[in-house]
């Protein structure tokens, strides 16, 4: 045989060989467990179906599918005297396994068995469930659940450059960021970002610090919360932490423009169902910046370690550990060249810095057969600095900063939560929340510290009223003692009540009321006013606020529901003065001001949001609100700062598939009003050479309507033990420049109006194997 002839051969050979690899079909595994949702027992014998291909959960409730196909699935679970569960969005990826951790909520006797579209049971009060699937699907979301939450109905992000949520006109100060249940400090980078002061705010950054890699279904709240939620008025985020694959190992590696992630995942041994999860990520700006590369001046840097350690325990109880550490910095530098000075920002030095951690455990002990006992201890801390030096640094005379500020805190929290179901459907919560926190404040605040304790015990009673009607009553108590220069101890009793209404399979009217409070910032308490000693405003009680809402929701076929609701919040016991200051309309501003606790305030609105879940191949979400936001100055209702009338988004996509490829196109479309700002003294602001605001008319200035398109494109291939993404997100695709705040800039002596982030090209590659 000549060797032109061997040679064709071979060649012919390598091609069917190659053809036959990629024409086979490419599959894995969809397996995971079935648990009571309240006392996290598991459900032997409950009925699993995979795109209408059934099964039977075993004794420990777990269920397996293999050689499934990869792509979209849609898992049905059902068992007798449970709400049937939906899941519609499951993605299956080769070389990785798809794991669904299900809880199925009780329907009782008296109940309605519904059939339910998501990732858990409906709860009363607005709720949204966020998973780590949507994350990485929806458009521009920097992997941050904080910024999928800007499409639901009535949530607005305070900035293009933060996460910081406005939630029904609410101040992003009144969110709470929860994990595991348990109420933390700010876990995100550079939580300056965004604002005019360039200071911290308390409840948002950058970007999360907590990768998606690590993240379960979290969870949205922003009505009357249940009575287990405390601390909080507008809004709690409650991230959650999956646990690693308990099977095999596995391995994620992402690059792109927000930076390297790298995760890990897999049993300690073959011979446990112990597993560990852990993930490292640093920024590609920083990168950029070791190399010498700034952005318009400005060197940002991060990087952050998170893990979470699974150790079950015999008869369903389980412990875990877990943790996460982030730094981040922010280094503007001075213009050597006074000739191309445009701002007064151009000739200083600012260097800004953020260090959040937090570690807790957590341990879940079944207890007969229908309760669970579920404890929590979480210590997280955070530590920000910002120094403002004129001119170049390594001059002597300008060495020292002229304004320096530096934030610790520290929070210790404890939990201990007892579930009980009844025989006849109704259930019971009881326990107890305990968190002491620590805060020094230096040097514009006198280096004063803080110490605050509060403790919130609960009882939360479901029971079922009528067929097809059950209810809910809750009591929050509520016992805060805090000690400026000496101590002050305040007791609420925050009574809640929710009524829901199964009117047929596919309808139901829900109730709910809450009286809820929240501490003042630290920086309202230690506001100091006096030019001759530190004052502070240590007689400050929380702040207040009754929460009314009225729910209805319809679904119809292929995923598709609608919802319509109306809210009532009258804030009172608000920190406020004579002058027009209220704490509703504060972000991250020094206060210098006596403060008392008679500020009064009323949001209220109408939210509709028509989805989809994915399905077919497209889903989308379609949501808007029109509300108020006003508080009270010397007896007069005004508009408040974040009183911007309506919000409307958009969000929505299709897939395509071809073969082992798999194409997305993805896009958020926000439109939202302007908020308001108070008008600039330009007179004042020349005399005193800072901005200077109008006295006697705050807010009255209002910004224009805020209008961003995002765009997100991916490819998604499998091979035989990996899967790849390719993914381009465009955020504000249009470049349109929203308008951000208005200040004085005392370099070109006049009052200059910032503009938000133009066109913002993310592209990103993701590995799984």
């Amino acid at each position: 045989m000549s060797i032109n002839n061997l040679m064709i051969r071979t060649l012919l050979l390598f091609l069917l060989s190659t053809s036959f690899i990629y024409a086979q079909e490419l599959t894995s595994i969809v397996r995971g467990s079935v648990k009571d949702a309240d006392s996290g027992l598991p459900l032997a014998q409950a009925t699993v179906q995979l795109d209408g291909k059934g099964g039977i959960t075993d004794e420990s409730g777990a269920f397996r599918f293999e050689g499934v196909e990869v792509g979209r699935h849609v898992l049905t679970v059902s068992y007798v005297g449970y709400q049937t569960l939906v899941i519609s969005e499951i993605l299956l990826e080769s070389g990785k396994e798809n794991v669904q951790e299900v809880r199925l909520g009780a329907s009782g006797r008296q109940l309605q068995e519904a059939t339910v579209s998501g990732s858990r049971p409906p709860a009363f009060n607005s709720v949204q469930a966020i998973t780590a699937e949507q994350t990485l699907r929806y458009a521009a979301t920097y992997l941050d659940p904080a910024r999928v939450a800007t499409s639901f109905a009535g949530v607005a992000a305070a900035n293009d450059q933060a996460n910081g949520l406005v939630i029904r006109g609410n101040s992003p100060n009144s969110m709470q960021w929860r994990l595991e249940g348990v109420e933390i400090v700010n876990p995100n980078h550079l939580s300056n970002a965004g604002t005019f002061s360039d200071r911290p705010t308390s409840a948002g950054g950058g970007v999360n610090i907590l990768s998606t890699q690590l993240l379960a279904t979290s969870y949205f709240l922003n009505g009357a919360f249940p009575a287990q939620y405390g601390n909080a008025i507008s809004g709690v985020m409650d991230m959650r932490l999956r646990k690693g694959n308990d099977e095999r190992h596995e391995f994620t590696a992402q690059a792109g423009l927000i930076g390297l992630d790298v995760a890990a995942e897999g049993p300690f041994s073959k011979k446990s169902r112990a597993s560990y999860l852990a993930n490292y990520r640093y920024s590609f700006t920083g990168l950029l910046g070791s190399m010498g590369v700034n952005f318009g001046g400005e060197d940002i840097r991060f990087q952050d370690l998170s893990f979470n350690l699974h150790f079950p325990m015999k008869k369903g109880g389980k412990i875990t550990v877990f943790g996460l550490g982030g730094i981040s910095s922010n280094t503007f530098k001075a213009e050597p060249d006074s000739t191309k000075w445009e701002f007064y920002k151009d000739s200083h030095n600012i260097i800004y810095k953020n260090k959040m951690g937090a570690a807790g455990v957590t341990h879940a002990l079944p207890i007969g057969g229908r309760a669970v006992l579920n404890t929590a201890f979480v210590m997280s801390g955070l530590q920000t600095s910002r120094a403002f030096y004129k001119g170049d640094t390594n001059v002597p005379e300008y060495s020292y900063p002229i304004e320096d500020d530096s934030l610790n805190k520290v929070k210790i929290n404890g939990n201990m939560v007892l579930n009980y179901r009844f025989t006849g459907g109704g259930k019971l919560k009881v326990g107890g929340y305990f968190t002491f926190q620590y805060d020094r404040l230096a040097p514009l605040y006198n280096y004063e510290e803080i110490k605050s304790k509060l403790f919130q015990p609960f009882a939360e009673w479901t029971l079922p009223i009528a067929p097809g009607v059950v209810g809910e009553l809750g009591l929050n108590a509520t016992i805060s003692k805090v000690d400026l220069w000496r101590a002050q101890t305040h007791r609420t009793l925050e009574p809640r009540a929710a009524l829901r209404w199964q009117l047929a399979e596919n309808q139901k009217l829900s109730f709910s009321y809450g009286l809820h409070s929240q501490l003042p910032l630290t920086q309202l308490y230690a506001a100091s006013y006096s030019t001759t000693r530190f004052s502070g405003n240590p007689n400050l009680r929380p702040a207040k606020a009754h929460h009314f809402v009225v729910s209805y929701q319809r679904n119809f076929r292929r995923n598709n529901s609608l919802k319509i609701e109306a809210y009532w919040q009258e804030h009172f016991d608000v920190p406020a003065n004579s002058s027009g200051f209220s704490a509703l309309n504060l972000i991250e501003t020094r206060v210098g001001e006596g403060l008392g606790s008679n500020g009064k305030g009323r949001n209220y609105g109408l939210e509709a949001t028509y989805q989809k879940l994915l399905s077919q191949d497209f889903y989308m979400m379609a949501s808007g609100s029109l509300y108020s936001a006003t508080y009270v100055m010397n007896g007069e209702r005004e508009k408040g700062r974040f009183d911007g009338g309506h919000t409307f988004s958009f969000t929505g996509g299709k897939e395509f598939k071809s073969g082992s490829r798999l194409w997305g196109i993805n896009t958020k479309i926000l439109w939202l009003g302007g908020f308001r700002e108070t008008p600039i003294d330009l007179d004042a602001s020349k005399t005193s050479q800072q901005t200077m605001y109008q006295s006697g008319d705050p807010f009255a200035s209002k910004l224009k309507d805020y209008f961003r398109p995002d765009l997100r494109i991916y490819l998604k291939k499998s091979r035989t033990s990996y899967s790849t993404t390719l993914a381009l997100d465009l955020q504000n695709v249009s470049g349109t420049r929203n308008e951000a705040f208005s200040y004085y800039d005392a370099y070109q002596q006049k009052i200059v109006r910032q503009k938000q982030l133009g066109l913002i090209p993310v592209l990103s590659y993701r590995w799984e194997f």
